[in-house]
């Protein structure tokens, strides 16, 4: 039995929709899958991080001192808001401004560093194994120990760093490299820089590992110079690691804490959000006070969370463009 042009026609469409619910269906089953996975960890995440988070920001909206939590007084936003609230202390501003300038300055330094590194150690190399092992010797010491131990080198009378300097005449009078408030600051990022550029040197490099040889033989074989092929071939396939790795840097010097508080203690020269938060709610006992700078440390890095993700979606997106 023959069929119609009409009946025909619509065998095609009838197929294509069919084709449709069923990958329609694979889909969703797969995002149901995932949900369940990542479930146990959700809980576990809303139980570790979601519960103090939520207290903290509860407990912002009182007038609390830490020796009498229970005499605590409800406030509203005040403490945000009100004449004395955090919005208008310009030492909570200064702090943010330090916290800033120290994270734009040390990621964009350990990013250049990191990626200058990377592409050495990317290179052929009969030691290469036992340079990169060397290269995250920085970032296995812990941080509060590698203050320390640059707090004593840069110390202005018996500081290694001022005793060399002095002897090959860079210096005419020892500094006091973390007690001047014109030098504490970039100081204290150079330590940082020291410390974290092996981290972002590995993700880089984890990301030049990935970027087909193909490309690099092909431009040899047409005698592209190799700047351009740096340019116009590493890092543009690199990118994404690069921006990936810029925000997890970036996240995590927006909470600096312990290199600034052991190098430099509560110095308003370089008094980040994470130290006023703990001058407030440790030294001063002020927990409604203290916990609003929390809070408000909580969503700036969230909001720059959001603002670094967007960018790199834009930034992937014109890569596969």
């Amino acid at each position: 039995m023959e069929l119609t042009a009409r009946e025909s026609s619509a065998l095609p469409s009838k197929g294509s929709e069919m084709k449709a619910k069923a990958t329609g269906g694979l889909r969703a089953q797969r995002v149901r899958r995932a949900w369940l996975v990542t479930l146990p960890m959700l809980v576990v995440l809303l139980m570790v991080a979601g519960w103090p988070l939520g207290r903290t920001i509860w407990f912002s909206l009182f007038d609390a001192e830490l020796a009498q939590l229970d005499s605590r007084r409800f406030v509203g936003l005040d403490n945000y808001i009100g004449p004395d609230g955090l919005l208008w202390s310009g030492d909570w501003w200064h702090s943010v401004g330090n916290t800033v300038v120290f994270a734009l300055l040390s990621v964009v330094l350990e990013t250049l560093l990191g990626l200058g590194v990377a592409l050495l150690l990317n290179q052929p190399s009969r030691i290469r194994t036992l340079l990169r092992a060397a290269m995250l010797v920085p970032w296995a010491i812990p941080t509060v120990v590698s203050a320390k131990m640059w707090s004593w080198m840069l110390h202005d009378q018996f500081g290694i760093v001022n005793h060399y300097l002095l002897a090959l005449g860079v210096l005419s009078t020892p500094l006091a490299w973390t007690a001047d408030p014109s030098l504490s600051l970039f100081t204290i990022v150079l330590v940082d820089v020291w410390k974290a550029t092996p981290y972002m040197a590995l993700l880089i490099l984890a990301a030049l590992q990935m970027v087909p040889v193909d490309c690099y033989e092909a431009a040899k074989v047409d005698g592209v110079p190799a700047w351009t092929v740096f340019s116009r071939v590493t890092l543009p396939l690199i990118m994404p690691g690069v921006l990936v790795a810029m925000v997890f840097r970036m996240l995590d010097a927006l909470r600096v804490f312990d290199v600034i508080y052991v190098m430099t203690s509560n110095s308003r020269a370089t008094k980040s959000m994470s130290v006023f938060v703990r001058e407030q709610l440790i030294d001063f006992g002020m927990v409604g006070y203290g916990s609003a700078a929390a809070t408000m440390l909580f969503f700036l890095i969230a909001l720059i969370t959001i603002m670094c993700m967007g960018l790199m979606r834009r930034s992937s997106d014109k890569v596969a463009a």
